[in-house]
């Protein structure tokens, strides 16, 4: 196990592997909880139970979705990354194409469906891999930087910290606010482990933050330990139904709208994710990433078989890097938190005690560690200090990381070409750089 993990090569062990992964597991769990929230239409009324999908599916989906795509991750391409469904990606299926298309929910699944057979044929070919390692060095370094910035404020948004405000956009929240105050706590004491070089630091923060809240009131105790796993098979197969029995249902612009932004956003979510971890947990070899293909298969592979399933995209998780900060460096990390996930269908009523306000610290923290890659860009080379910037300012400003990357991606080519440097940008650069302009005129 050790030799196939490569654990001797990358300087790690099982502790450090298993308190890694169980980190990941912890920052990641809430998708559990939210992704059956967010794709059932919970809490919008007057729609018919036609549009609502079963909740106790959904929540079997996900984690089944999950428990596969990290186990996949951590065994074909021993990378410490885990898999579920993405956010964004599932708000974009609930109510994009559900809500305001007027999609039923179960050709919305075809398209995740159709998309993830996509991906599984380019990644064989080796195409997806192709393009990744195209990516400038400057780059992908923003694209790590954006995305420590991205997560950092999706934790200081988790936790209440930052809230909407409608003269300034953000602003400050009630700092008074005693769940506000659980989260400070926390993010003070993972500070303090990390500032004292203690392994697993984040992990053992979150654990303290639930403790505490639980003590005070703050985090609900668990109602339960073991229960049943919720019936899948509202959802399960439904993917296919349309396929089988209504083809002339997808011929439709709208069908291929939504297969062609699925495509979109998780090919570099993906390749944003892949290249941010890589780069933190020092896996990026010469500006390449070692078995890419095996990575990008695993991820196809599991939003396929997610799809049938009954859930949205799955794609590599950025909370992945709070694994990485914890220590992981293996493979083995990813299918420690792949067990965790199918473990989780029958320990349903313990994971009400991971909040929001007890994994924001953790969120934070791991930004803090993923902007370091700042230092490695040439800054005072305007040329690529203007699209980098804009790769890592536009990810937390639009709420996506791959409208981040689309935007740096379109003014490279320009400023190098400006600056005489046209023999620097790789061909696929230009190919590129016409996707992402479509990509913002027609989607």
């Amino acid at each position: 196990m050790k030799k196939y993990f490569q654990f001797e090569e990358l300087g790690t062990n099982y502790r450090s592997e298993i308190i890694g992964g169980l980190t990941t597991f912890l920052a990641m769990a809430y998708i559990l909880i939210v992704n059956p929230m967010i794709l059932s239409l919970d809490g919008i009324e007057g729609l018919p139970d036609s549009m609502h999908m079963d909740k106790g599916a959904v929540f079997t989906a996900t984690a089944l979705a999950a428990g596969l795509g990290s186990i996949l991750m951590g065994v074909l391409a021993k990378y410490p990354i885990a898999l579920a469904p993405g956010m964004g990606l599932n708000a974009f299926f609930a109510f994009t194409v559900v809500l305001d298309f007027g999609i039923s929910w179960q050709i919305a699944l075809t398209g995740v469906f159709v998309a993830g057979v996509i991906f599984i044929l380019l990644s064989l070919t080796g195409i997806r891999e192709t393009i990744i390692n195209a990516i400038p060095t400057e780059l992908k370094y923003a694209v790590g930087a954006g995305i420590g910035l991205f997560i950092t404020f999706v934790g200081l948004q988790n936790s209440k910290i930052i809230v909407s405000d409608p003269s300034v956009i953000v602003g400050l929240g009630d700092l008074a606010d005693p769940n506000i105050l659980l989260t400070i706590f926390g993010l003070v004491i993972t500070v303090i482990m990390m500032v004292k070089g203690v392994k697993g630091g984040i992990f053992y923060g979150m654990l303290i933050t639930a403790i505490v809240g639980m003590i005070f009131s703050l985090v609900p105790l668990p109602s339960g330990i073991v229960s049943s796993i919720p019936d899948v098979s509202p959802t399960f197969g439904a993917a296919l139904d349309p396929i089988f029995n209504d083809p002339t249902s997808l011929l439709t612009t709208q069908f291929l709208v939504v297969v062609l932004t699925f495509l979109f956003v998780n090919f570099f979510d993906t390749a944003g994710t892949l290249i941010s971890v890589a780069n933190q947990a020092g896996l990026m070899k010469g500006n390449k990433l070692p078995r890419a293909g095996k990575a990008l298969l695993a991820d196809a592979i599991a939003t396929t078989a997610g799809a049938v399933a009954g859930t949205s995209t799955t794609t590599s998780y950025v909370e992945s890097t709070a694994g990485v900060a914890a220590g992981a460096r293996s493979g083995f990390a990813a299918v420690v938190t792949g067990v965790l996930m199918l473990l989780a269908l029958f320990f349903y009523p313990i994971l009400s005690v991971v909040t929001s306000y007890v994994t924001a610290p953790a969120l934070i923290i791991v930004g803090v560690l993923m902007v370091s890659a700042l230092g490695n860009i040439e800054w005072k080379k305007f040329e690529v200090a203007v699209p980098t910037f804009f790769v890592i300012i536009a990810m937390p400003l639009t709420y996506s990381i791959a409208t981040g990357i689309a935007i740096g991606f379109l003014f490279y080519p320009i400023t190098m070409i400006v600056a005489g440097r046209i023999k620097e940008i790789h061909p696929i650069m230009y190919g590129l750089w016409v996707i992402f302009l479509c990509y913002f005129i027609f989607l």
